[in-house]
């Protein structure tokens, strides 16, 4: 094991996938001469060439297009995104193509494409560069979405995601490319639909994903000093989620919190919270909470991004409610 940061466990991921298959190649933004936007793509243009690493004008309707016209036929691209808010340019080519056509075409045609980049907030950069799109994506049937945490994750969930043979929207964070972590020097993947569990505990489950789980992991740290088990699950992925990870550990703790950095309305907390009440209510002691950003447009202030985000504080205050809940 070494530490690696983030960003240079994406490059590995892709690096390695590369050096095996000709067919890969990477597209985007300042991926190449560049190295991309958060150095990610450091050094693959020298390695790999102009051929396979790939600038674009900043159009993302047309390479998210030429992205999955060349997979349909034969090649695995990964596209980036400068930020997935820049992706609803391009919504319309990985929804009504990527995402149908291995169904519209009858199974004759599928999209092995990766469509990566980072999302959600990452600090004073306002209300339409710090959107959270998982759920849009997640309740698209045809797509996978990935929302890995740490380093190890990023490069084992990215190298199954670009040898899926489904399109898989892979989101990251520019607050994250710096973190740092072990991740082994062999070679290995993560299964996606997954669930980590992060910390096993029998009071309460928490449950988060994507950089959201540094407060997750800050609150159970905190609930452990007042005496508090808290048992943490990193989805890992939001579609497919891993209800049986969830539901296994409700049944042990009986209380669940969920974290989420989106907006309430429509969010996967909510579709958890519904999936948990309707197979494992029986075992519910106390209402199921959920944590989230505002209701509201994401603001400029540090102040006002500090009042519309998840914090621990909030995350340990929701587990003593449940905690202390009559029954």
């Amino acid at each position: 094991m070494r530490e690696i940061q983030f960003r240079e466990a994406l490059r590995e991921a892709m690096n390695e996938e590369m050096r095996k298959d000709e067919n890969i190649y990477l597209m985007g933004e300042e991926v190449a001469e560049y190295n991309g936007a958060y150095k990610v793509s450091q050094g693959m243009l020298d390695e790999f060439g102009a051929k396979r690493v790939i600038d674009t004008p900043i159009s993302e309707l047309g390479f998210a297009g030429i992205g999955i016209g060349s997979a349909m036929n034969g090649l695995r691209p990964i596209i980036e995104f400068m930020t997935f808010n820049f992706s609803l340019v391009a919504i319309d080519q990985i929804i009504n193509g990527a995402a149908k056509m291995m169904s519209m075409s009858g199974g004759q045609f599928s999209v092995p494409a990766v469509f990566r980049g980072p999302t959600g907030n990452a600090g004073m950069l306002s209300s339409q560069h710090s959107q959270c799109f998982e759920n849009w994506y997640a309740n698209c049937p045809g797509l996978k979405v990935v929302v890995p945490s740490t380093p190890y994750d990023a490069k084992g969930l990215l190298k199954s995601a670009i040898l899926d043979p489904d399109p898989v929207i892979f989101m990251e964070s520019e607050l994250m490319y710096g973190d740092k972590g072990q991740v082994p020097e062999e070679e290995y993947y993560l299964e996606i639909g997954k669930a980590n569990i992060v910390k096993e505990g029998t009071d309460v489950t928490l449950v988060g994903f994507g950089k959201i789980m540094k407060v997750v992991n800050a609150a159970a740290a905190e609930l452990e000093k007042e005496g508090v088990s808290a048992e943490v699950i990193d989805l890992r992925s939001v579609r497919p989620i891993d209800y049986p990870a969830i539901i296994e550990s409700v049944k042990k703790t009986n209380r669940l919190v969920i974290v989420e950095e989106s907006w309430p309305l429509g969010s996967i907390a909510t579709e958890i919270a519904f999936k948990v009440q309707k197979d494992a209510f029986d075992y519910l002691d106390a209402p199921i909470l959920r944590i989230t950003g505002g209701d509201v447009p994401l603001p400029y202030a540090p102040t006002l991004i500090q009042e519309y985000l998840p914090n621990a504080d909030r995350v340990v205050k929701a587990v003593k409610d449940v905690m202390y809940a009559k029954k």
